[in-house]
């Protein structure tokens, strides 16, 4: 199950941030595009040396351990159709363009949910037109109307990282 999604404004590996020497969890690059990797010693010596990268970091943890503790609550509380919404805005907050690679597969392990249940939702959110998707390929056709279907976590997100990074969409 999904707890947290990066993009182009974030990092895996913030324990190590912290001073952590590893961490138990598992990252995986759900598109494609160009990632960096930097050393554990020369990422902590920057983190030492620049007082505005760590400024930046630290603000993005914040931002980070806000979509991963709202994102637990929505798991417990909001229906699949909600939690569709709110992880696809997500996903599109961190992609060029409408259109990205996604199975119901995939949304299913993402969301911990079946995929029949997965299908039934985005088959609403089809109908309805926010979203068309085929060959496992996702579009958002109409993002308003996306955020007037998502639970209120994905707002709540949205504003820790448009208020601690500048990080808009939409």
């Amino acid at each position: 199950m999904e707890v947290g999604l990066i993009g182009g404004e974030g990092l895996v590996g913030l324990p190590v941030v912290l001073g952590a020497d590893s961490t138990p969890t598992e990252a995986m690059a759900q598109g494609a595009g160009t990632a960096f990797r930097i050393r554990t010693a020369e990422l902590r010596q920057a983190f030492d040396d620049s007082a505005p990268l760590r400024r930046l970091l630290l603000r993005y943890i914040q931002a980070f351990q806000t979509q991963v503790s709202q994102t637990a609550v929505c798991n417990g509380s909001h229906t699949v159709e909600e939690r569709l919404a709110r992880w696809l805005l997500m996903a599109h907050d961190r992609v060029e363009g409408n259109q990205f690679p996604m199975t119901h597969e995939f949304m299913s392990l993402m969301l911990g949910v079946r995929r029949a249940g997965v299908t039934t939702a985005a088959g609403v959110l089809k109908r309805v037109g926010v979203i068309d998707y085929g060959n496992g390929t996702m579009t958002v056709l109409d993002r308003p109307g996306l955020e007037d279907t998502a639970c209120e976590c994905y707002g709540i997100v949205r504003k820790q990282f448009e208020r601690l990074l500048g990080m808009r969409r939409g």
